[in-house]
């Protein structure tokens, strides 16, 4: 057994010597021989060797200053022991400085002095020293600690013979504490023993000093003490003064007894009992902690802020309560204290607390700024508030140049409880103003406690009164319109604010803020109901002063998210057929003879009799629901199941996306029908197809008519406009399909229109060409209703074919390195490799063959197997497909292809459309005009060699396409596309352009991309902003750009006016024919569902305004986008009631959901777009994507009511060409700096990529405009100087260091304090708190700190907010842009705003381009006007894409009316 040892001893370290630089060494030996007295000496010495004393040492010191000056040490007596402890710390001989320290009782040769030795040293303070080192730091303990090492025995215990654990030295007490200590030391020089490193979590990390009283760190350089002139007098005695006494002998001016007495105060300083100078602002005063303050009291009357006529006060108060007035008609706050004698309004605070007092008025200058501008703007996102604080000046009482965005977020706290209280001061039901965009983004940013009530403080800033909203401005509505709103919906919003009164405050309770607890007011309205207070109890809604917050907060966020993650619903049949009704042979009976055996034409029913081409309801399966209503297509007698009709149904509104919007009376024709017993029937109903009148485009703005003509309200009477594509919810014109003579009596449209559509997408091979041994050579065959040919281009899937070189693999991170977790402390938030903006999702571009041949292997039997098509194909390869890499399609067309001799067969069911491959030679034009000149069209100049990795010139039967149709389809895959059957080209009819109306232009995006696509011709523009304004007029300047309020022109076209009060042409009746806007959506676009007061704001909407104009114009063709968000807002009742009022107009529409970056921008920007057509045209598809995107962005499809939703696109996997990046987009501009302000500067170089040929335009262009950037704050340019240039680097990746900044300030570290329950400690042991929340306790006020290189309020709320990911984010030049801001802000809603490379925020210009405007584009205004304008714009190019969609509709129509014509000058020939 082996011997037992003596307890494991850690060995005492010996820490390292500290050397003073010899500027310092050189000054200490000057001070000698200066002559100064010995205060000034003394003085010198601590300012010079403050930053090398132990922070025991400067602790000692602080309590000498203390006592110093609370005149419990004499001057004398505290330089005689300053002296001495700077002697016994720093050995100051001949200039030298070493350290010899003991640390808590261990000395250099690692003996230690007995703890009694220690505890009479921290007993008598005022002994005489020994030759051992002071006492270590001051803690505060706990009375067991306390009694504990009282008790102890002051001499040294016998060790015991037996083994000790290394735990068994960690027990409560001064043993602990040395560890901790000794250990600390360790750590922070390196010097831990390897064996012991793996109990570093035993040993918490040291925090740094902090003051009892006011929770200062008392080794902040920053920390400074009151100081007071000698004939200073108490508060007593100082109220006492004749100076401050304001009535005379005869007691005039004299209030009450019960008044405390007012005065000024001037030369202000507030401070703790221990003499820091601390805020009043922090929650110290509601702590109950004592702040004591000195100054200069004046009386009440006096105005002049100096010392004279005052009398000196000190150790005033304690400060009671603190409160702010308002303002002086001006910009200065007036903040008064109360204490136990007086009360004191502040005038100029001393010069020592002026830096102090500076920071409580600019927070409340800010507060007023954000109340002000909330009042105004409701729909402000949080871009925009910094905006506005930015551009304010800041008055002169503030010390300060600007206002920056760490303003705003230093004073969150506080700002918000103002904004609070302005809410408590509003009627209920009006809409918080804390639960704006704006407010609720600061609130999580900044990790702001909503819910603290203080009603005993009166720190509640008095701003002006808000006049009692007297409700939205009237919009000027069309008859129609009005009446849809006013009164069609009135009955269902009523309902809807029963329910919400009834349910409105049961759910809406947290029950952890202190709204949640208090008890009811008993004075408020609400109370005032309760029966408990006397009330009659009926509007059962909770007490108005505990409405949380908090729960509030949590409804307008839920609102705004949209959950892409919808189940499929399929739709029902209308009857389930399994089980047969019991036929009554009485009741039914045929009328007239068979036809065609058993087919009859009439049917008698309960003495009623029907026919083929009735109309009838039917009796559902499930009694609780409505009658059924269908036209009776046939009748006929079947031997198993009897009597029989054809049902082809129609829909009834409430089944369609209208819901509960829709007209009672109104159904659609849809595309299902079914066979039924005739004992279904329940009886016979009048469905009146209700057709456009002649004259429909110029009764826009009249009376509406009657859905129904005559007397027809007998419950029976129903009419319908539209057929109804249940899944992408279009409401198109009825189709034209007759029935023939032969089958009139068993014609069912839906039956005819299924069948043609299951028709065309049956593969079929057409023109036999070779009949070989094991196949049959075809020359073309049809899929989707689309005909491919021999020589065909096609586009297929990705894994339809590999090519016969080996693909470097793709793009994937490097590893990540350890960090430094010390240095980049928050690094570790970024454990997920997912980086929004990336694309290394992205799917791979089609595959693109040349078909050569068309085939079907022979069956057993001989004949062909036409199910199972085959086709043989020449590959093409993508410059990205070679060996050259993703590298080669940066510079290359986007359109360039490379012929290959290499060969696949695929299965023609693996065919995604057609496309045309030219070689580039022998094209009759240029490439440009060849590529623009249609859709879908490649071209190559080479061919590719896998085996030799080399170009070659293409051989000549490359250059021979063969038996090549001239059709160019679409390829969309849809048999309802207007464009997939090959045609001619579109030269053949020469199409007008369309005149415009843009409302709502902006600068105008959408114009300029329909401009692109050669639709339409903007005549007029709409745009209040007159910035956005100036814009449109300098990129269209022959049209009308209108200045002014919609309404307000739309009421004087109404009223026959021709021209508006500037004399421009107002357009008339008829003039308009397309019309085109996306109107905001302020005042109604938060909560979850309307009541009668968002109601009301929603019928006075700029939507509703938008609609009026489509009904008095009646344009040709109309489109509304808008946000992704517009088809959700109030449970999507905002989108119904917009196509419930197309379809009231007469109008064909839709709706569907873009993503922007499909059609060729280097952003993810989704939007809802709806599009209505005039009867007589064709309602557009929308269009299908042309590049491949992130799949996470693409989510498209939309929930209404509970059913999924989707568009016609078909392209869900991939695309024509690959995804354009961040570098295709803005790799050739020049480089500026931070704040870079020259309108005009050159390129500086060449395009590099096939994007930037396409924005720079053909014309050459030496001047680049607007590549301009906003002027970041010092703070805000230094952090983005420090986060890497790696892909995904952000706000995570920031070290903590100080840093000095451009003017002239020093942003410090942050320091962590806490222990983070949910992320733990750092590898090294630190902490990763930086406040008590995440030790689940409330936030601590004095927790908050600024002016650090990592912004505090990031890791403060970073664990309930995705740890703030992208926020001071770098693009990365292989992503793409996040949604194009109005205002690029690195910690905004799309953090990732920096440049790649460069130490900004983006451009204008490259904003511009990541929306797709050509760099000739113009904007106008200061920088953030520019930012608003390209932020708010529609992107051209998916403009222009919509464009052609509706271009095609417009072919198609040009195309039917000239073969119509044709055949009627045919028949007049014959």
């Amino acid at each position: 057994m082996p011997a037992r040892t003596a307890p494991a001893r850690v060995p005492a370290l010996a820490i390292p010597a500290i050397s003073l630089p010899d500027d310092v060494r050189r000054r200490l030996k000057d001070l000698e021989r200066d002559s100064l007295t010995e205060k000034e000496c003394v003085k010198e010495k601590l300012n010079l060797l403050h930053e090398f004393l132990q922070t025991e040492i400067k602790n000692q010191l602080c309590d000498l200053e203390t006592k110093l000056h609370k005149e419990e040490l004499s001057e004398e007596g505290y330089l005689a022991k300053v002296k001495s402890l700077l002697n016994k710390d720093l050995s100051l001989e001949n200039g030298a400085h070493t350290v010899s320290r003991e640390t808590n009782g261990h000395l250099e040769n690692g003996s230690q002095g007995s703890r009694a030795d220690r505890r009479v040293k921290m007993s008598e303070p005022n002994a005489p020293k020994s030759g051992s080192k002071p006492r270590g730091p001051r803690r505060s303990k706990s009375d067991s600690e306390t009694k504990a090492e009282a008790s102890s025995s002051p001499m040294v215990t016998r060790r015991t013979t037996r083994q000790t654990t290394i735990t068994s030295h960690f027990t409560k007490g001064s043993v602990y504490n040395e560890w901790i200590v000794t250990f600390s030391w360790c750590m922070a020089f390196g010097l831990l023993p390897l064996p012991l490193r793996p109990f570093l979590f035993l040993f918490p990390q040291v925090q740094p000093p902090k003051c009892n009283e006011c929770g200062q760190f008392l080794d902040d350089v920053d920390l400074k003490y009151e100081q007071h002139p000698s004939d200073a007098l108490e508060e007593p005695q100082m109220l006492t003064n004749e100076k401050l006494s304001i009535f005379d002998e005869n007691g005039s001016g004299f209030g009450s007894y019960e008044d405390l007495p007012q005065h000024k105060l001037t030369y202000f300083s507030v401070y703790c009992k221990r003499g820091h100078l601390c805020p009043i602002d922090t929650g110290l005063i509601e702590k109950n902690v004592e702040l004591l303050f000195s100054g200069t009291a004046k009386p009440i009357y006096e105005d002049n802020p100096s010392l004279e006529g005052g009398v000196n006060g000190k150790n005033l108060g304690p400060i009671n309560e603190w409160w702010i007035t308002g303002f002086d008609g001006g910009e200065k706050a007036l903040i008064g204290f109360s204490t136990s004698f007086a009360e004191y309004i502040l005038m100029e605070p001393s010069p020592e607390y002026a830096p102090i007092f500076g920071l409580m008025q600019e927070k409340i200058y800010i507060s007023k700024i954000v109340v002000e501008f909330l009042q105004g703007n409701p729909d402000a996102t949080y871009e925009d508030l910094i905006n506005k604080i930015e551009t304010t000046v800041p008055p002169s009482t503030i010390n300060l140049n600007r206002f920056t965005e760490d303003s705003l977020l230093r004073h969150a706290q506080f700002v918000v409880s103002q904004v609070e209280s302005y809410d408590d001061a509003k009627d209920s039901d009006e809409q918080p103003i804390f639960l704006t965009p704006c407010m609720r983004d600061l609130i999580k940013l900044a990790g702001v406690t909503l819910g603290q009530r203080r009603a005993e403080r009166r720190q509640t800033i008095r701003h002006p009164a808000k006049e009692k909203d007297k409700g939205p401005t009237k919009a000027t509505t069309t008859k129609l319109v009005y009446q849809i709103f006013d009164t069609f919906f009135a009955e269902q919003i009523e309902k809807d604010d029963r329910e919400d009164k009834e349910n409105a405050f049961k759910r809406r309770r947290c029950g952890v803020c202190e709204v949640c607890q208090q008890p009811e007011c008993g004075k408020c309205k609400a109370c005032k109901d309760m029966v408990k207070f006397g009330g009659s109890g009926r509007s059962k809604q909770a007490c108005l002063k505990r409405r949380c917050p908090n729960m509030a907060m949590k409804e307008a966020d839920d609102d705004e998210e949209v959950d892409d993650d919808i189940p499929e619903v399929p739709s029902p049949k209308k009857m389930h057929q399994g089980k047969k009704k019991k036929q009554n042979k009485d009741r039914i009976s045929w009328v007239g003879e068979a036809v065609k055996k058993s087919y009859y034409r009439q049917v008698c029913i309960d003495a009623e009799t029907l026919e083929v081409g009735d109309c009838v309801s039917v009796i559902p399966d499930d009694s609780s629901k409505p009658l059924y209503l269908a036209r009776v297509t046939a009748l006929w007698e079947d031997n198993g199941n009897g009597q029989m009709f054809h049902a082809h149904w129609f829909c009834a509104g409430t089944d369609t996306v209208l819901g509960a919007t829709s007209d009672p009376l109104e159904l659609f024709l849809v595309d299902e029908c079914e066979d039924m017993q005739l004992s279904y029937i329940h009886s016979k109903v009048k469905v009146i197809h209700k057709a456009p009148s002649e004259n429909w485009a110029m009764e826009g703005g009249m009376d509406p008519e009657s859905m129904l003509p005559g007397d027809h309200d007998d419950g029976k009477t129903y009419f319908y406009q539209f057929w109804y594509d249940q899944d992408y919810a279009r409401f198109e014109s009825p189709p034209k399909t007759q029935p023939t003579e032969d089958n009139k009596f068993k014609f069912c449209a839906s039956c005819a229109r299924l069948a043609e559509m299951r028709q065309k997408e049956i593969p079929r091979a057409l023109e036999q060409l070779v009949d070989l041994d094991s196949k049959i050579l075809y020359s073309s065959a049809t899929k989707n209703g689309i005909l491919y040919r021999v020589g065909d281009g096609v586009y297929l899937l990705p894994e339809a074919f590999t090519f016969n070189i080996k693909l470097s693999s793709p793009v994937k991170r490097p590893k990540k390195e350890p960090v430094d977790e010390d240095l980049y402390p928050e690094h570790y938030r970024k454990y997920s490799d997912y980086i929004k903006g990336s694309n290394l999702d992205a799917p791979e571009p089609y595959r693109i063959g040349r078909i050569k041949e068309i085939f079907c292997a022979k069956k057993t039997n001989g004949k062909p197997n036409e199910s199972d098509i085959k086709i043989r194909l020449n590959k093409f390869y993508r410059p990205e497909n070679t060996h050259k890499s993703t590298s080669a399609s940066y510079h290359a067309d986007i359109n360039l292809l490379y012929w290959s001799d290499e060969e696949a067969v695929v299965d023609f069911q693996a065919v995604q459309g057609r496309c045309t491959v030219e070689y580039g030679e022998d094209l009759p034009e240029c490439l440009q005009e060849y590529s623009e000149g249609g859709p879908d069209r490649f071209y190559f100049l080479e061919a590719y060699n896998a085996k030799t990795k080399s170009f070659e010139d293409p051989p000549n039967h490359a250059r021979s396409p063969g038996n090549k149709g001239k059709g160019k389809g679409k390829g969309k895959g849809k048999t309802k596309s207007q464009a997939s059957e090959p045609s001619e080209p579109e030269t053949a009819i020469k199409l007008p352009k369309l005149r415009t109306l843009d409302v709502f232009s902006g600068c105008g995006g959408l114009s300029e991309g329909f401009h692109q696509a050669g639709v339409s011709e903007t005549l007029w523009a709409i745009e209040m902003w007159d910035p956005a304004a100036q814009a449109f007029r300098l990129n269209n300047p022959r049209s009308t750009v209108f200045t002014e309020d919609c309404n307000v022109l739309l009421k004087l076209v109404m009223a026959g006016e021709k021209t508006n009060s500037r004399g421009q042409r107002l357009p008339q009746k008829g003039d308009v024919e397309m019309l085109c806007g996306g109107p905001p959506c302020q005042g109604f676009s938060g909560m979850n569902r309307f009541n009668s007061r968002t109601y009301s704001k929603f019928k006075n909407s700029l939507v509703v305004s938008f609609l009026s104009y489509c009904d008095y114009y009646r344009p040709r063709f109309f489109l509304l986008e808008n946000v992704r968000n517009f088809v959700s807002f109030k449970r999507s009742m905002v989108l119904k009631l917009t196509l419930r009022c197309l379809v009231c107009m007469g109008y064909q529409c839709t709706f569907g959901v873009l993503q922007a970056g499909q059609y060729g921008v280097a952003q993810t920007r989704r939007r809802a777009i709806i599009l209505a057509a005039a009867p007589g045209e064709k309602l557009p598809l929308f269009p299908e994507p042309l590049h491949v995107f992130a799949p996470r962005a693409c989510q498209l499809s939309v929930a209404v009511d509970d059913k999924k939703f989707v568009s016609n696109i078909t392209r869900l996997s991939s695309g024509p060409f690959r995804t354009i990046t961040v570098r295709d987009t803005m790799s050739d501009l020049p480089e500026i700096r931070n704040g870079a302000s020259a309108q005009e500067i050159s390129y500086n170089g060449e395009p590099q990529s096939w994007f930037q040929r396409q924005l720079r335009g053909s014309h050459y262009q030496p001047i680049l405009r607007d590549h301009i950037c906003k002027d970041m704050s010092a703070l805000v340019a230094a952090r983005m100087r420090h986060i890497p240039l790696a892909p995904g680097s952000d706000w995570r990746d920031l070290p903590n260091i100080e840093v000095q900044l451009t003017d002239g300030t020093l942003a410090k570290k942050l320091r962590y304090t806490y222990h983070d329950k949910k992320n733990g400690r750092s590898s090294s042991g630190a902490l990763r708190g930086v406040c008590s929340c995440v030790e689940g306790k409330a936030c601590d006020p004095s927790a908050r700190q600024f002016n650090t290189l990592i912004p505090w309020c990031l890791p403060h709320t970073g664990n309930r907010h995705n740890h703030w990911a992208g926020l001071y984010g770098r693009l990365e030049w292989d992503g793409f842009f996040s949604t194009t801001v109005t205002n690029p802000e690195p910690m905004g809603k799309q953090g990732r705003v920096l440049h790649p490379e460069q130490h900004r925020v983006v451009s204008v210009r490259e904003c511009a381009r990541s929306q797709g405007f050509p760099d000739t584009y113009r904007l106008f205004g200061n920088i953030l006007d520019r930012h608003r304008q390209v932020g708010n714009a529609v992107p051209p190019p998916l403009a222009k894409a919509i464009g052609l969609e509706i271009k095609l509709c417009m072919l198609a129509k040009a195309r039917e009316s000239a073969s119509a014509k044709a055949k009627e000058e045919v028949a007049a020939k014959d």
